[in-house]
């Protein structure tokens, strides 16, 4: 799985992110709230690991505009201090798990694992994001980079569906059975006409490609291809 850890302490991140790795995870590190923030909202990630104490912009708040910017991703607040009143108010703040310094590396990576077992929380969401790419999905509009993409509505189901599953393989099936509610395959280059429809609208003329073709499995939408 991809990680974002924030951490300014130099031992610590060291160290953490050398287990994590270890556990076969990758991790893009930084120091301090307004990279992680640009990071968070440009990148795909599995779970976020926040230290609540960093310069210029805390852990709490840069989690706070995650979170405002529709970043739904499953996220865990490292600190020092172990309050009540901390606690409660990193929940409150958006964070899924919290975790008290000093703390094992390896019960870290335990959190990881279960948050992101998790069942996407995307419900709540008004708006579904893949790094310049967004989805209102209140007034049913796409915009990648503040320009505005017209989509047919069998287009706008599939990419919906698509941005739901972002960083996961989508099968022929998936998307036969959840965007076409066919539970059979009807033989013909349905999906394939329609996805090369929707990516002629949504990566032509833009400087990075947001949907993959993974040979022999399907599709995946993310902002970079691993």
């Amino acid at each position: 799985m991809k990680l974002l850890l924030l951490e300014d302490d130099e031992s610590t991140r060291t160290h953490v992110a050398k287990t994590l790795t270890a556990a076969g995870h990758v991790v893009d590190v930084c120091t301090n709230g307004p990279e992680a923030v640009f990071l968070a909202t440009t990148n795909d990630y599995a779970v976020l690991i926040l230290d609540r104490m960093v310069p210029e912009l805390d852990g709490l708040s840069a989690l706070r505009q995650m979170r405002g910017a529709g970043i739904a991703t499953p996220a865990i607040l490292l600190t020092a201090v172990d309050g009540i009143k901390d606690r409660v108010e990193g929940l409150e703040g958006g964070a899924d798990d919290y975790l008290v310094k000093p703390f094992a590396a390896t019960e870290l990576v335990a959190r990881v694992a279960a948050l992101a077992r998790r069942p996407p929380s995307l419900d709540s969401l008004t708006t579904l994001r893949v790094g310049d790419l967004e989805l209102d999905l209140l007034k049913r509009t796409v915009s990648r980079g503040g320009q505005r993409i017209e989509l047919q509505a069998q287009e706008m189901k599939l990419l919906e569906y698509m941005m739901r599953h972002r960083g996961e393989v989508v099968t022929r099936t998936m998307l036969l059975e959840n965007v076409w509610s066919f539970h059979f395959d009807p033989q013909t280059n349905l999906i394939e006409s329609h996805m090369s429809r929707l990516r002629s609208k949504i990566d032509r003329g833009f400087a990075s490609e947001l949907i993959h073709t993974i040979r022999g499995s399907g599709y995946r939408i993310e902002t970079a291809q691993p």
